[in-house]
């Protein structure tokens, strides 16, 4: 049942068979427990270690691996055998560490402490644990308690809830037990309604659970999270494609060299090995390896800058994202309440951010005392470093506070004596003061701004002060303070304040009207009828949940990058447009709200997320719809909540991110990335970092498979131009296992290019070889083999026993000079700095060094049938290999010549 905030409290006590003055019976509430389970989310599936293990080995890619390993022991070729296998190992063990340790970081969370909760049961309050709470129990609840279950509010006093993790909605909502007649109203707005995983801030209540566990709003979440289906990342897509094609390009390979082999009656067996080696060859089987290491160095990195990566696929994701949806309350904003602004005496004063406080003319310092006098939050100096009490009021002590206006000191000077609390129906509070008769302390500069205040009151045996709405303090004011003082409030001058009132929280602003009157007598015990009459307008005080400063700069470097970010929040519309305009979010003032997204069609819903960056008042299903129609648009969808109404949407997009700080344990365990600082920034920083893994990932790719090129083009050209077989099978693994090792892992943790972050994403549907690099592969592959066969076909061609020896070092050394010009795509190496990746160059030295012990220690040339080089043919091979690093080199110099002129 979904209606109870439409019921009568009676009604809902009669349907629920309990009694709120004596609760249920013990007996009633074991069968009912019994009934309806324990008061618990549902679990997702338990720890299985071996399952996460073997899920490293789904891919198209390790298959391929797999069947090469077993080729080359079928060919009698152990080493190579162990390596394949040891690599596609130490992918899986890398993977598989990275993912346990996360989910037991989740666990580890869930495992919090279970709330304990005030009860009435058998007409006496127990304390009894949550889990054990079953519908019709009469809860007891006061400020600082976490709500335990859904239920129906049956009395409050002074009542405020922070409903942010379920709704979203940054301020306290006011209770009131008052049953509300529409069918149809949102979560957030249902303000006779207790929502488990919501707290108490403010006044004590008593409540009926209505629902537990799986049936309250958290639990209906939760089953929506398990219909939500994950999908594979934009990696996993690639690295399946190219898996598939480099496994179609070995069985080509293999049926061409045979061919051609037959025809020259070249010796079968050997024929078929070379075939096959030279296939195997052809996978660079070190790619699961580069990927997965890369991936989680990157993982390391961003962890030292705040973000837990839960998948090790998620951080790649975050390279190709295209837009970012934000929730707004703790992510873009501070998740605290700041005073923006205050009107008195018909003057506005600016509150700066981060910023010592303006010095207050006289009427604005009264209105500032008089917020932290009829004020119930704590200050820090008396519960320690943090307030306590409720934000609007927390917000009221700090702007007091800077204005050299402390509580403590306020309250010696002028105690309270009598105090009517705010209720929902009178949406104010009212607190009496007496007038020290000490007159002002002495001035010792503690609080400088305390001696101001007395002037105000002079003559006077104590004031009283009143808070709340302007719309309900005016009817009670019969003055106002003005520069000349207080005077009678006439209809213009209520005109006008309500107009400024207005102004105030169209910028997005939450408004406190403030009213204030002296007493010739300390008003202690007077009723609040006497109390609130013959007030003075005091003034207007306007908060905000302010904007984290780093998030301005975040979202201009997301434009800068060609990626979106679209606010979606619960708060009210006017709250969350006037954080998009601060954040440069959205070219309009357009914003659109839950209740327009439910009366739209799903046509309408497209076409309503390609031009809208701005949502307020949204449901969990409305985020999902959101998130569903952007990715059937094309795009890359990064969702960030905090909330267990963004659990369903972080899970279905393709990068979730969850606050670690303020988030909920449901909302972590949906992501796939954890911000430990719940900052907006973090999340760009890590989309450069994730465009960064992505370029060293194609670095690699590009790296090897232009280097297979160019051996593949070798074994076909040498036999056309009158050599045998230009390489025997050792020394094509021997190729194989040096450049597919170190120097590939060593450009997996090249530094960022400068444009990463100026640059737009790549598309979606984008493979690995696209935008000329399938052009770059056969260029440079072409180049590398030309250059290879330029060095041994004289020497061939003179009867050199050396030419295949100088074929397989030229090869090998071209490769290393390749590994060093395609450090970037665009600088050269000098420029980018040549020792700014020091693992590359150790990687670099140390395969020249097992090349030259291939060639001449003499243990290794009878393994590799080679033969000791000459100084002037290893001069040939070693000016093969820097005549391909320059071309390259010199390429980037053509190509960036020609950028520059078309620019112009």
């Amino acid at each position: 049942m979904s209606d109870w905030h439409r019921r009568e409290i009676a009604d809902v006590v009669r349907k629920l068979r309990t009694d709120t003055g004596i609760g249920l019976t013990g007996d009633e509430a074991a069968t009912r427990l019994r009934a309806s389970g324990p008061n618990e989310l549902p679990e997702g599936p338990p720890l299985r270690p071996g399952r996460i293990f073997l899920s490293q080995f789904a891919s198209t890619m390790v298959a391929v691996l797999f069947a090469a390993a077993v080729v080359s022991a079928l060919l009698g070729d152990l080493v190579d055998t162990v390596a394949i296998v040891a690599i596609v190992l130490l992918n899986a063990l890398l993977g598989f560490i990275q993912e346990y340790r996360a989910e037991k970081a989740m666990a580890a969370l869930a495992r919090l402490a279970a709330p304990v909760v005030k009860v009435r049961r058998d007409g006496e309050v127990r304390e009894l644990p949550a889990r054990e709470l079953v519908p019709g129990d009469v809860l007891l609840l006061e400020t600082g308690d976490r709500v335990p279950a859904d239920a129906r509010l049956v009395e409050g006093h002074s009542l405020r809830t922070d409903e942010s993790t379920l709704t979203g909605e940054s301020v306290p909502v006011d209770k009131s037990p008052d049953p509300l007649s529409d069918p149809d109203l949102p979560v957030g707005d249902r303000r006779n309604s207790l929502y488990l995983g919501t707290i108490v801030v403010h006044g004590r209540a008593t409540a009926v659970a209505t629902g537990t566990g799986r049936d309250t709003e958290l639990g209906r979440i939760a089953r929506m999270l398990s219909e939500v289906r994950r999908e594979p990342t934009p990696l996993q897509r690639r690295m399946a494609d190219l898996g598939r094609n480099l496994a179609l390009l070995a069985l080509a390979i293999v049926a061409l060299i045979s061919g051609m082999g037959l025809l020259r009656g070249e010796d079968p067996v050997l024929l078929f090995l070379t075939a096959v080696s030279l296939a195997v060859a052809a996978i660079p089987e070190g790619l699961p390896a580069v990927v997965t290491v890369t991936l989680a160095l990157g993982s390391q990195r961003m962890l030292a800058r705040r973000a837990l990566i839960r998948k090790l696929p998620a951080v790649e994701t975050l390279g190709s994202v295209t837009v970012i949806c934000s929730d707004k309350t703790g992510t873009l904003t501070r998740n605290r309440m700041d005073v923006l602004e205050i009107f008195s005496a018909g003057r506005r004063i600016v509150f700066p951010a981060d910023a010592p406080a303006p010095e207050l003319p006289p009427p604005h310092t009264l209105l500032a005392a008089a917020c932290a006098l009829c004020n119930d939050a704590v200050p820090p100096a008396a519960c320690g470093s943090t307030p306590l009490g409720d934000p609007t009021e927390i917000a009221l002590l700090a702007a007091a506070a800077g204005a050299g206006l402390s509580k403590e000191a306020l309250e010696r000077s002028f105690p309270r004596v009598a105090e009517v609390p705010f209720t929902s129906e009178r949406k104010r509070m009212t607190t009496a003061h007496a007038v020290s008769t000490g007159g002002p302390p002495p001035a010792d500069g503690s609080d400088p701004g305390l001696s101001a205040v007395f002037p105000n009151v002079a003559g006077a045996a104590g004031f009283v002060v009143t808070k709340g709405a302007a719309d309900m303090l005016l009817p009670l004011c019969v003055a106002e303070w003005t520069e000349r003082g207080v005077l009678s409030l006439t209809p213009a001058g209520r005109e006008r304040i309500l107009a400024e009132n207005e102004a105030m929280a169209g910028r997005g602003l939450r408004v406190i009207g403030v009213a204030f009157r002296t007493s010739a007598n300390a008003p202690a015990g007077a009723p609040a009828g006497e109390l609130e009459e013959g007030l003075a307008f005091l003034g207007l005080v306007g908060m905000i949940d302010p904007p984290r400063p780093e998030a301005s700069l975040a979202v201009r470097t997301c434009r800068a990058a060609g990626i979106r970010t679209v606010m979606i929040t619960g708060d009210h519309p006017r709250t969350a447009l006037a954080v998009a305009r601060s954040l440069g979010i959205g070219g309009d003032d357009t914003v659109v709200t839950g209740a327009e997204l439910s009366r739209k069609t799903p046509d309408e819903i497209a076409d309503a997320v390609r031009q809208t960056d701005v949502y307020a008042r949204v449901s969990p299903k409305h985020k999902l719809a959101i998130v569903l129609a952007l990715q059937a648009d094309g795009h890359v969808v990064a969702m960030t909540g905090d909330g267990v109404n963004d659990a369903p949407a972080l899970r279905k997009a393709d990068i979730g991110v969850a606050m670690g700080d303020s988030g909920t344990d449901v909302a972590r365990e949906a992501a796939d990335m954890i911000l430990t600082d719940d900052n907006f920034a973090t999340i760009v920083a890590a989309v450069g970092e994730g465009r960064v893994i992505y370029d060293n990932v194609r670095k690699f790719i590009l790296y090897i498979l232009a280097s297979n090129v160019g051996e593949i083009l070798v074994m076909l050209l040498g036999p056309l131009l009158g050599m045998p077989l230009p390489l025997l099978p050792l020394q094509i693994l021997w190729i194989n296992l040096l450049t597919d090792g170190l120097p590939a892992l060593a450009l997996g943790v090249e530094p960022a290019e400068g444009d990463a972050m100026r640059r737009p994403p790549r598309s979606p549907s984008e493979g690995v070889l696209t935008r000329g690099t399938s052009a770059y592969v056969l260029g440079v592959g072409a180049l590398l083999g030309i250059l290879c066969l330029a060095v041994a076909l004289p020497l061939h061609r003179a009867e050199d026993p050396s030419w295949r020896t100088a074929l397989f070092t030229t090869l090998t050394f071209a490769q290393m000079a390749h590994a060093l010009a395609i450090r970037s795509g665009r600088e050269t190496l000098f420029r980018r700095g040549i020792f700014t990746n020091r693992p590359l160059l150790l990687a670099v030295a140390g395969t020249v060094l097992l090349q030259m012990a291939a060639v001449y220690a003499p243990p290794l040339r009878g393994i590799f049938r080679t033969v000791p080089l000459i100084p002037r043919t290893l001069a040939l091979c070693v000016a093969a290999s820097v005549a391909l690093f320059f071309a390259l080199e010199g390429g980037k110099i053509v190509i960036g010549l020609a950028r520059g002129r078309s620019r112009e």
